[in-house]
């Protein structure tokens, strides 16, 4: 299997989509333009990759077939909770596959050696979408900028060693969302353990040689390892570092298993942002899963926005009847931008609610994550991280 080098070779990811297909076309609507032509755009979209995967995918055809469902049938958004879904253990559990394995650009699991772990396969066109779509997220979010340096912690595996892993790719599609500085990332590879560890030395150097440059900065990866790293610093030096104003967060991955350490988001928000100096607005969140790939991330009022390149359901927990806005439930993830895996639509293993509108005015829906269903576990890189604080 390819490794994140498969990648050199693409087009930069703030380009437009050359194809021409109605998946493709969706990506190139803005992400939080929700209106009549952008709701058309994703059910044609929709009924594009469904109609796709429906007549290459076994798992598909069946559900199809058993829930008297046709692709086609897709034409309001009433018909959206229509959809046939396959639940997320179903994805950790199968090899399910659209696609010839030759055709597979790049595999990225969730990292951990025990226990189950999420995947997603993706051929060169559903490789190429998803990069855009996370691009026109962060744009739409004013997170982008190629035109000043942005120096990096990327607080998640050293993507040169951990060549599958979603919160290492991520990361690294992240740091091109910027014009480039120094980017240094803070789990290393250590050959005599033959493991990966936190470079605790490392990351308040980084910390410190930014600090002094004065430039722009982005912290980006596991929350707590941000909030760790600026408590360090003020251990070693008497103080909090300060950092160009224009500098930002972008945490992702949640808390797991430092749950007894985790802080309420707004708080969290403004303790790090305190720390670093930087406004509060500037530190954001991110919500995502592999079998996904679609980014919920933080507006800077802090909430979690729905871009039109996907639809959250909401679903009783013992029914799997669709509930309504505030309502709290199994989340059920959609998005068409697949041709290679058919997580078209997952029914996730997370409770939440959907919530209409935010305050910040920004168009669309928000998402709210209230935390994992039922008493077991499922291995994230997350859970795998909290090993090494």
């Amino acid at each position: 299997m390819a490794d994140f080098s498969t990648e050199d070779g693409l087009p930069p990811c703030h380009l437009p989509l050359r194809g021409r297909s109605a998946v493709d076309a969706l990506f190139e609507i803005p992400p939080f333009e929700y209106s009549p032509r952008a709701s058309r755009a994703f059910l044609a979209a929709m009924r594009a990759a469904l109609a796709f995967q429906g007549s290459r995918a076994p798992v598909l055809r069946g559900l199809y077939r058993d829930e008297g469902f046709a692709p086609a049938s897709v034409r309001s958004e009433r018909d959206v909770p229509r959809i046939p879904f396959l639940s997320v253990a179903a994805l950790k559990e199968r090899d399910l596959t659209t696609l010839p394995f030759s055709r597979i650009a790049l595999e990225l699991k969730s990292s951990g050696t025990t226990g189950q772990r999420s995947r997603t396969q993706l051929d060169r066109g559903s490789l190429l979408r998803v990069r855009r779509l996370i691009w026109r997220v962060f744009e739409g979010l004013g997170l982008t900028d190629l035109e000043r340096a942005h120096d990096y912690i990327c607080f998640t595996y050293d993507p040169g060693v951990a060549k599958d892993l979603g919160t290492a790719w991520t990361d690294k599609l992240l740091t091109d969302f910027t014009k480039k500085g120094e980017i240094f990332y803070t789990f290393r590879w250590s050959r005599e353990r033959k493991d990966f560890y936190n470079d605790l030395d490392g990351s308040v150097g980084a910390l410190r040689r930014i600090e002094e440059r004065g430039t722009l900065a982005r912290l980006i990866g596991f929350p707590a390892f941000a909030l760790k790293l600026t408590e360090e610093y003020k251990k070693r030096y008497g103080r909090y570092p300060r950092l160009n104003p224009g500098s930002s967060v972008v945490t992702g991955g949640g808390w797991k298993t430092l749950a007894d350490e985790a802080v309420d988001k707004k708080v969290y928000r403004k303790i790090l942002a305190d720390n670093l100096g930087i406004p509060v607005a500037n530190v954001r969140d991110l919500f995502g899963m592999v079998e996904h790939g679609v980014p919920y991330v933080d507006c800077r009022l802090g909430n979690f926005h729905v871009p039109n390149y996907a639809r959250v359901l909401v679903r009783h927990p013992g029914t799997l009847e669709p509930l309504g806005f505030g309502r709290r439930g199994l989340l059920q993830f959609i998005t068409p931008y697949l041709t290679s895996y058919p997580s078209l639509s997952v029914l996730s293993s997370d409770l939440g609610l959907v919530r209409r509108r935010c305050r910040c005015g920004l168009p669309g829906p928000v998402l709210e994550i209230h935390g994992r269903a039922g008493v077991k576990k499922l291995k994230g890189c997350a859970i795998s991280a909290s090993t090494m604080l």
